[in-house]
């Protein structure tokens, strides 16, 4: 009977553990999500300059697209490889539009059904936008 005991002890024990680090906080004690930061948050951040091809976007969160011409093509990648990919885009040229792409789905606007292949990012119009993949298409806020 001790050895039952014994084992529903350690089983429990190893239980409460697994329930207790599924969560992570740092600078709280007690943190009430997965991941619950109580400070500052600094991401990367990349500057990408266009090119005569499609620039691929494929690393960083905060990403200042650079068109050296009008249109130049910026390539997400594919949703489907990376669901819950978040970047944070914005056009730095003032000159030049930005050409924002995927490699597969398409981007759609907030709250709307109609995705489209390509937006174009320029004065007044989509400077800075947050993209987010739903692991089949992306999504994007202005």
């Amino acid at each position: 009977m001790n050895t039952v005991k014994r084992a529903f002890f350690i089983a429990c024990c190893c239980f409460a553990f697994n329930i207790i680090s599924a969560q992570v906080g740092i600078n709280t004690i007690l943190p009430k999500s997965t991941l619950d930061v109580n400070g500052n948050l600094s991401v990367k951040v990349v500057n990408l300059n266009g090119s005569a091809v499609a620039t691929p976007i494929d690393d960083g969160i905060y990403i200042s697209l650079n068109p050296l011409a009008n249109d130049q093509v910026f390539n997400l990648p594919n949703p489907t490889t990376y669901p819950g990919r978040t970047y944070i885009l914005r056009n730095i040229n003032n000159t030049n539009t930005a050409a924002l792409t995927t490699s597969a789905g398409l981007l759609f606007p907030k709250g709307s059904t109609t995705g489209s292949a390509i937006i174009y990012m320029y004065q007044n119009n989509n400077r800075t936008i947050f993209v987010m993949s739903d692991g089949f298409n992306w999504t994007y806020f202005n």
